[in-house]
């Protein structure tokens, strides 16, 4: 990678040439994120997942803007008009609105104006009067005349049209023009098509102004939805009387002031650059690249929001009766063993209209009893606190809990083709409930089937950037697989395809070996996987366990290449491998620097120590109950000043939505959040956290309600 990019990259993310240059280095060796962040600290200076990934996201970045690069020199040189200088220029280029800019004039173009001008010979006219090398323009112009110039001023109109277009391409002009728009306000106005119902939510925009250097990123992206929907125009006041005086103080400054006579046509020529050729296309560039700003914010808080859901508290392998809760087509039940296979599905119906309340129980009670039922799943949706309630009234097995689980996306999962490829069988109600249940036991071993824009956890998710998004949302479920660690004998292909190096094709390849060959027994094992060469391999194998194997290094997160390491560890103590692992007593005698080699320094070994300590340990929190309030089931219940218990469903750059069990969720706005001011709400709180909320108001009209934070 050129030294110009990695320079850049460093500043952009305050970071180390070196470390840079090194992860380009690894990028281009065919390296993932998760193994270099895990298993290359050394080369990295220990960056985590996340900085590895953006620096990956500015190499493919400036990957791209090479190719593009070649292609403007190709454009521009095969017009004979690519000087040295401008070589250097592009070459030099980091910024992909300059390269534009430079490009701009020599890009083809339609028909236009200026090229009237210039068939009609105009254009020395235009170079004259640019360099300001007459002082009579109207006096010049007269030698023009021609068959397709009929009077002084057609001949003087053409020449300003040329040095408008003129302008219009020159990078400075553009660059200064963005400086003075990015300090200006942006402008929402409602149009004709806001007098209906459907734009009501957006009437706080209808006459909304504010600088765009401090307007929040949903407010834009709100807005500038808005006016997609055809309910609000969008601009920003950018002053054209000041653009166009500074474009002709500069227009002066760089060459010489003109004569009046010259300078009424520079004027003319300057104005109308700017009305008809700049402010739209400047205002289109700063508009879009403000979208992009919010964009990365929108996207960032999805991702954080997706990490803490995919990382929630699993239960662990149980035997699971899951409950898709409903009234009039009844509870969906679904038996689980403990890895989450189907054993039995029926229905109950124990709220109106069917009120089969003792039938209900009867079942239920026999289907704890006779599948040995450890924990219960009930899905949030629709009847769920009924559900609850009713389950007070069934007998459960000692140590049986009962546990709310959201239904986000599992509606997605049970048409989607995974469910029909998990159960051809069955329809979308079961697949449904044994989603719910599963959700219970590992969260992100599910959530991973699903599109994590069905998740419920994104802010404007479908309005920005849909391959940034994708990108930085495939890298979080990635990071979220590895940093837990995937069971190679139990995982579903969908989980496996998120494991370092695997992908969709080895992930079925190790799922089809399985059923044929029968479990892993071993690490050295997946070598016998079709198409798993030593790439792969070493991508993979730290983050595939064997719970069981006879090395027991094969369940930890100690990378095969490193197992000579841990071998000498227990030599030098005298103790065979399998006693040293998970002994903190015998870790805690060694020093990771006399371990250190050439390939694997000091915190690699200290990695190896802590992983020793607590092999296989998963970085998820243990799973803890949470009860509603009782007394509260419906909005009319709630009164301005009751304290409630809630567990907060999504948060978002103005706040945090929270379930305190009802059909509405409640905002905690982020002046709410028991600071001064204005809080940044993901710094706060954590998806599906239990917290203490105090009621602010009610509005029953809109179904809204506003809540504080307990501290």
């Amino acid at each position: 990678m050129k030294e110009l990019y990695i320079k850049h990259i460093a500043q952009l993310l305050s970071v180390q040439d070196w470390q840079v240059e090194n992860c380009a280095q690894m990028f281009e060796d065919g390296d993932t994120i998760p193994f270099i962040s895990r298993y290359r600290k050394e080369r990295t200076g220990g960056l985590d997942d996340a900085s590895v990934a953006e620096i990956k996201h500015w190499v493919d970045v400036f990957a791209e803007m090479e190719k593009r690069k070649a292609t403007i020199l190709e454009t521009i040189e095969g017009q004979g008009k690519l000087t040295g200088e401008l070589r250097a220029q592009i070459e030099g280029c980091v910024n992909a609105a300059v390269l534009e800019d430079l490009y701009l004039p020599y890009r083809p173009k339609r028909r236009t104006r200026a090229t009237v001008a210039k068939e009609a010979g105009l254009e020395p006219l235009a170079d004259k009067m640019y360099a300001v090398a007459v002082a009579d323009p109207g006096v010049e112009a007269r030698k023009y005349l021609s068959d397709k110039v009929a009077s002084i001023e057609d001949a003087l109109a053409g020449a300003r049209d040329i040095i408008a277009e003129r302008l219009s391409e020159t990078a400075s002009v553009r660059e200064t023009l963005r400086g003075i728009f990015r300090t200006r306000r942006v402008v929402s106005k409602a149009t004709k098509a806001a007098d209906t119902p459907e734009a009501a939510k957006y009437r706080s925009y209808f006459n909304f102004s504010m600088p765009l250097e401090r307007i929040p990123s949903h407010n834009l992206l709100a807005m500038l939805r808005a006016q997609n929907e055809g309910f609000l125009s969008v601009s920003i006041d950018a002053d054209p009387e000041r653009c166009a005086k500074k474009m002709y103080y500069d227009f002066c400054q760089e060459r010489r002031y003109p004569s009046p006579a010259l300078g009424e046509q520079i004027r003319e020529a300057v104005s109308d650059a700017y009305k008809r050729l700049l402010e739209p296309s400047i205002s289109n560039e700063v508009l879009k690249e403000a979208k992009q700003k919010a964009d990365v914010e929108s996207i960032r808080v999805f991702g954080e929001n997706l990490r803490q859901l995919l990382l929630a508290s699993p239960v662990g392998q149980k035997r699971t009766l899951a409950i898709d809760p409903g009234f009039r087509n009844g509870c969906k039940l679904a038996v689980l063993d403990e890895r989450g296979d189907l054993l039995y599905h029926t229905i109950i119906y124990p709220h109106p209209p069917q009120n089969e309340k003792v039938k209900s129980i009867v079942a239920l009670s026999d289907l704890l009893e006779k599948y040995k039922v450890e924990a219960v799943a009930i899905g949030n949706g629709t009847a769920s606190r009924e559900t609850e309630d009713f389950m007070k009234k069934v007998a459960l097995p000692e140590g049986c809990r009962v546990w709310t689980v959201s239904e986000d996306g599992a509606s997605i999962y049970s048409a989607s083709e995974v469910a029909r490829a998990e159960f051809p069988d069955e329809d979308v109600t079961v697949r449904g409930a044994v989603s719910i249940g599963r959700r219970l036991m590992d969260p992100l071993s599910e959530l991973v089937k699903i599109d994590p824009k069905s998740l419920g956890v994104g802010q404007y998710q479908h309005d920005v950037d849909q391959g940034l998004l994708k990108e930085k949302l495939d890298n979080t479920v990635e990071s979220c697989v590895n940093s837990v660690g995937v069971n190679v004998n139990t995982a579903s292909p969908w989980l496996l395809r998120y494991v370092a190096g695997i992908g969709p094709v080895l992930a079925d390849n190790i799922v089809a070996y399985r059923k044929s060959e029968g479990d892993f027994r071993s690490r050295s094992d997946f070598r016998k996987v079709p198409r798993l060469g030593d790439k792969a391999f070493r991508q993979c194998a730290g983050f595939l366990r064997i719970p069981g194997a006879a090395n027991p290094l094969d369940n930890s997160a100690v990378h095969p290449e490193s197992y000579h390491i841990v071998d000498r560890m227990a030599r030098s103590l005298g103790v065979p491998v399998g006693e040293l692992v998970g002994n903190a007593e015998l870790c805690g005698r060694l020093r990771a620097e006399d371990f250190v080699e050439p390939d694997f320094g000091l915190p690699t070994v200290q990695d190896i120590l802590k992983e020793l300590v607590k092999p296989g340990r998963d970085p998820r929190e243990a799973a803890s109950a949470f009860e509603f309030a009782q007394d509260i089931r419906s909005i009319e219940d709630l009164v301005p000043g009751m304290e409630l218990p809630g567990i907060v469903t999504n948060i978002t750059n103005f706040g945090a939505f929270v379930d305190i069990g009802l059909h509405e969720n409640g905002l905690i706005h982020a002046s709410q959040m028991g600071v001064r001011g204005m809080a940044d709400p993901s710094k706060i709180l954590k998806l599906h956290q239990h917290i203490k909320v105090t009621v602010l108001s009610v509005d029953l009209d809109r179904n809204r309600i506003s809540l504080r934070l307990v501290r």
